[in-house]
Formats: C-alpha cells, structure tokens, sequence
C-alpha cells in the first residue's frame, strides 16, 4: 500500500480531515479497537480543522471562538484528560482583571505542565444593537428595558404574549422557529438582522433544523427562569443545570483551540498512528458497493493509493462525492454538489488598550454579536478574554473582526489590505477607536466551507443520507462530514459513536445521525 506502514496486515481506517471528528475517532481507535488509523489533512501545517488556533507575530487567533463546555460528561472528561486543570493557572486565570469568581473544581488530575492545561474563563458576551450595548444572552431586567424604551418594551411584551397563546402551528422555516420562542418584535429587533447576515438570506429561507441544532430550549421563559433561579445553581464547571446557551464558564486551552488538537495529535502518532499534512483524498474506490482505497494527492504532487477498510470522512459532502466520481448514483451526486456553505474570514486586529478604554471603559467580552446593519462585520473576538496567553503583549487589544461570506464572492475576492481598510472603518463606525491610525497590525485569515447551511437542496438531504448509510464501511462525522451545524463537542460524539459500531462490528449508522439532532439535548435524555 505504497510507503505507508500496515503492520501484520493490520486493518486500516483512512480518515479525511484532522479536526475535532477526525482526531477524536484516530484516538479512539487507538485506545478501544485494533485498527490503524491513518489521517490525511490537507492543510500543510494544522491540525484542529476550524478549532484550530493560528498564530501571528506571538498573537494567537481562535477562529470563530469556541468554548470548551458540553452536556456530555464523556467529552468533557475527554478534554481534561487530555489537558488537565491546572490548579495554579485556573486559580490566576479566575481572577484575572481583578474579579473573583467562586468556582468548583472538577473532581480531575492536575496537571504539573504549566503550558498543557485547561483554564476555566468567565463567559461575557454582548449584543451591539442601535450603537447600544445589551448582554447576551438577553436579560429582561430593567437595564435592558430602559435601552429598548417604553414602545420597543410593551411591543416586545405584547407580540411574546401573542405567540404564547397563537404560535405558528408548522415550524417550517427559522423564522417561525424564533417567532415562536421570542416573539414577533424581539425577533425582528435581536435576531433577524444578525442572522441574515450570517447565512446570507432571509430567515423564512431557512429550515427550522437550524434553530433545534443551534438554541434548542432558550427561550423568553428560560432567560427568565434563568435569572431568578441563577442564585441556587450550581457552580461547577459542568452545570449541568443550565441551558447551553446560557452558561457562565467554560474550559479553555491555555494558548487555544488548537492547543488542544495539537497535544492529541502527538499522542494519536506516539500511540501508532499516522498522520500526513498537506495531503488530499482525490479518490474513493469500492468493490461490490463498500470502499477498498483512497487515492491520495500530496501538495508536491505525489499520488498513492492506499488499502482501506473504512473511512471516516469528515471533509465536506461536497468534495466527498467529487471524490467518488461515477460510483456514486448521479441523482445523489447532483444533489451534493448542490449543497450549500458559508464561508468565513476574520481580520485580526492590534490596537492599544488605553485608547480604546476612553471609548469603551470596560471590555470584558470574549465575544460581541454587532446586530448594526450599518456595517458588515458580524462578531468581533476579544482574544485577550479568551485566554490573556494569546496576546504577546498585554497592553495592546488583539480583535478578531469576523465577516460572513459565499466562497467567490465580492468580500471573499477582497485582498488582505482592503479587508484590512474594511476592518479599520467599521471599528471607527461602531465607536472602538476614533483614528485609523490606531490599528497598529492586521492579518487576514480565510476559511471556506465553515457553515452548512439549511436551505436549497438541503430539503433533500435524506437522500444523501441514505447513501451514504448504504456503504457499509464509511462512517460521515463531524460537522462538513454530515452537513450538520454541529458544536465540537458533538463532532466529536459522532466520531466515537462511529468507532463504537467498528467495535460491535456494525454498520447501522442510525445512532450517528441522532447525535444533536432532536430538539432536546440527547445526552440530557435518561
């Protein structure tokens, strides 16, 4: 099987793409069956896929920010043992810019590595709406209430009210999903506009699936509940009593995502397994309707083809079928090469922490949602508050400014300066800095293909679905691999859910598919 090692004959998962799906089932593999797990990634220098954590001039960048938290007490056990609390470094981190905030320890080894060690941060996020700034996720109390005035606050009231007693019946579209939940006015007011801007049509465009992957049980009611119940709840960083999306902690590698994917990494080739950057999978071959071999291009040139006995694809469903060629059916094929994504680009930013404390006093915020259609740019990263070891040096901001894209578009066509310019303006517009001159450096970074989207063929999925589940020994994971809008954590179930059925020797990929898909947590269910 050209230069790759297959010890005694030893069967092989080939596995497309080395994020969190990718990593999580070559480690499983490793620890729970015999088989050899052989990456292929084909970026030339990470691994983490979109968790992974880029570094410019000792400045670190967290593309899209991602939260180390999850329901499933098997993934967060995961993580930890994979960087453990460091008892030190949590404790300094808890009352990093002068607040403490009382947290339980979880009940996991600390690590005696002052760098391989997860950190527990406070979660502060704002909504940027009508050059005003609200918490997020909204709390109906009377600060907020005095933003909105009299006539926003009694509309919000009034439309929630109605949609208590008349809700939409059929939840077709996101729109009926949020109009549900928040009511008529809210919804136009906090979540139309952003929304929009992320996915690049209208809400009534877009399947309901999106709202139960993404905010499942927040509502009105929750935040509510939420509010008068926070003073009895648990302050473990599992909390287990608390919606997702309404959390106040979270784990955190110390230099970010990809700190993290970077320490599994090595341990998955120190264990045996294999891993080649800066290759492709170009060809999927089977033999009487499973995969035998991947074809394999290398960013030289070099081609292989490799024997395999399963395949775990985690790359887009897209480019998979490209990759099957005429061995998928075309009906199949037509409709995964119609499917859709967003793409994403951030613009990372250094800018002196006093000039823009005469503007904003306190920036708190791991992350703010810029609800202003004036300007184009949809969240903005604060990566100080993430982690302060991913900025070089502390008297200086690093801001990820995140915009929203098609692959080929206008703003994807954009040079690094122009998006740089973008970037400057759109700071100034929103009242972060009062000069251009004050944004010291910039870097670019571009990812395509970050979000699936719910719309188009995508009411077809099912076929895909059912094909794929028709070849016995592939096993679609993670987020691009399924076209499911899935967290980390749930990318990374879905692996481990494959690596189980190797384990039982079954093909039955049901359980694969139910992983975030029902409007409750599953793994909340008893």
């Amino acid at each position: 099987m050209s230069n790759i090692e297959r010890p005694n004959e030893q069967k092989v998962a080939i596995i497309i793409g080395g994020g969190p799906a990718g990593l999580t089932a070559a480690y499983e593999l490793l620890d729970h069956t015999d088989v050899l797990p052989i990456i292929f990634e084909a970026d030339p220098t990470y691994v983490g896929g979109i968790s992974k954590t880029v570094e410019y001039k000792g400045n670190r960048i967290d593309i899209g920010g991602h939260r180390f938290f999850s329901k499933s007490d098997k993934v967060m056990d995961w993580w930890l043992k994979i960087l453990p609390l460091g008892e030190e470094m949590a404790q300094k981190d808890i009352n990093y810019q002068g607040q403490h905030h009382a947290v339980e320890q979880p009940t996991v080894a600390v690590s005696q590595n002052s760098d391989d060690v997860m950190l527990v941060r406070k979660r502060v996020s704002r909504i940027y709406y009508n050059k005003t700034f609200f918490p997020y996720p909204l709390q109906l109390n009377f600060e907020t209430l005095s933003k909105l005035g009299f006539v926003k606050t009694i509309k919000i009231g009034l439309t929630y009210i109605h949609r208590v007693f008349f809700p939409i019946k059929n939840e077709t579209s996101l729109e009926d999903f949020f109009i549900n939940r928040f009511g008529d006015e809210l919804y136009r007011t906090f979540f139309k506009s952003y929304t929009e801007k992320v996915w690049g049509k209208p809400c009534s465009e877009l399947s309901a699936d999106w709202g139960a992957q993404r905010v499942k049980g927040l509502s009105i009611a929750k935040a509510i509940q939420d509010v008068l119940l926070r003073p009895f709840k648990s302050k473990d960083i599992k909390q287990k009593d608390r919606e997702t999306s309404l959390i106040e902690q979270f784990l955190y590698p110390k230099f970010g995502p990809g700190h993290l994917w970077e320490v599994v990494a090595k341990k998955i080739v120190a264990k045996g397994g294999q891993i080649q950057m800066g290759v492709r999978v170009v060809g999927v071959n089977l033999n009487e309707g499973a995969i035998v071999s991947v074809d394999t291009l290398s960013a030289n040139g070099t081609r292989q083809t490799i024997a395999a006995d399963y395949l775990f694809s985690t790359t887009s469903i897209k480019e998979l079928s490209s990759a099957f060629a005429a061995q998928m059916p075309k009906a199949v094929s037509s409709l995964a090469q119609n499917l859709e994504f967003r793409s994403f680009i951030t613009v990372g930013v250094l800018i002196p922490k006093e000039e823009v404390k005469k503007k904003l006093p306190v920036l708190e915020d791991t992350w703010m949602y810029i609800h202003e259609p004036r300007v184009q740019v949809g969240r903005i990263q604060v990566f100080n508050n993430w982690s302060p070891y991913l900025v070089h040096d502390e008297t200086y901001y690093w801001l990820g400014l995140e915009y929203f894209c098609d692959e080929g578009d206008a703003m994807w066509r954009m040079s690094d300066a122009e998006l740089t310019a973008l970037a400057t303006q759109e700071l100034q517009q929103i009242g972060f800095i009062s000069s251009a001159s004050l944004v010291l450096d910039a870097t670019v970074l571009r990812e395509a293909k970050t979000y699936p989207v719910y719309a188009g063929v995508y009411e077809q999925f099912d076929v895909i679905r059912d094909y794929l589940n028709s070849v016995p020994n592939i096993f679609p994971v993670g987020r691009n691999g399924m076209h499911r809008y899935n967290n980390q954590d749930h990318s990374m179930l879905t692996a481990m859910a494959a690596v189980q059925l190797i384990k039982n020797g079954s093909s039955d990929k049901t359980t694969l598919w139910e992983i975030n898909l029902e409007r409750e947590y599953h793994e909340e269910k008893k």
